[in-house]
């Protein structure tokens, strides 16, 4: 079985209290007591899913991504003997909200992005969700070429944030902007999981698409229904 299982991080500090994005940067936010318990039980239920073989993590440079990995590799037990590979790349970082993020939560903002679409709204001094596939597919080069090195694991492991996660499904299975703004972010430590079906590895649909630990019922996949459920 050869898998890439994108995770997203667990429950941060500005996953409970927005308005603390105006005290501190994005990228220094940690996480909760509660979100560390369930890196450690995502970690858990990695293990299970794939057994003993090696990983190759990838991780988003925040610190509750980095928060993330030191708990879902001890939840999982992965010694120095299983993780092959420990990158930290900011290709996979979180969407930069710009100017938002100076003045505290702008709840206005946001409800007009919400109004008017996802993936091409760019708030002020930030990045859109094209930006942010730009380096999703960037990275995905990067990716491409280590699963083609000899001797890479037949796991992958990439913990990021759950925009990161939407774009990089967005562009892996080639979906229009229209499918793209159909999903929402998963729960925090939530897995997607994409499963190798045939073929050497490449940037195409030859994976099964699975939600962990419990299915997405927002996820409405019109031309990929039966690949997906």
């Amino acid at each position: 079985m050869k898998t890439i299982t994108l995770i997203r991080h667990g429950e941060s500090e500005g996953n409970v209290d927005k308005t603390i994005y105006s005290r501190k940067p994005d990228y220094t936010l940690r996480l909760t007591p509660n979100g560390r318990d369930q890196a450690y039980k995502a970690g858990q239920l990695y293990k299970r899913i794939i057994g003993n073989g090696k990983i190759a993590f990838y991780c988003s440079p925040f610190f509750r991504t980095r928060d993330t990995f030191y708990d879902f590799r001890e939840g999982g037990d992965f010694g120095a003997d299983k993780v092959y590979l420990h990158y930290e790349d900011s290709r996979l970082r979180e969407q930069e909200w710009g100017q938002r993020l100076g003045v505290g939560f702008d709840s206005e903002m946001e409800s007009i992005r919400d109004k008017t679409g996802h993936y091409y709204f760019r708030f002020p001094n930030g990045e859109s969700c094209a930006d942010v596939e730009n380096r999703i597919s960037s990275f995905l080069n990067t990716l491409n070429r280590d699963l083609e090195k000899p001797g890479f694991p037949d796991h992958v492991a990439i913990i990021t944030h759950g925009m990161a996660m939407r774009v990089f499904i967005k562009r892996w299975f080639h979906l229009s902007v229209e499918e793209f703004e159909l999903m929402k972010n998963p729960p925090n430590c939530s897995f997607y999981q994409l499963v190798k079906n045939k073929g050497k590895y490449d940037l195409s649909p030859e994976f099964s698409f699975l939600t962990h630990p419990a299915p997405c019922n927002e996820f409405q996949y019109s031309r990929f229904e039966s690949q997906f459920r």
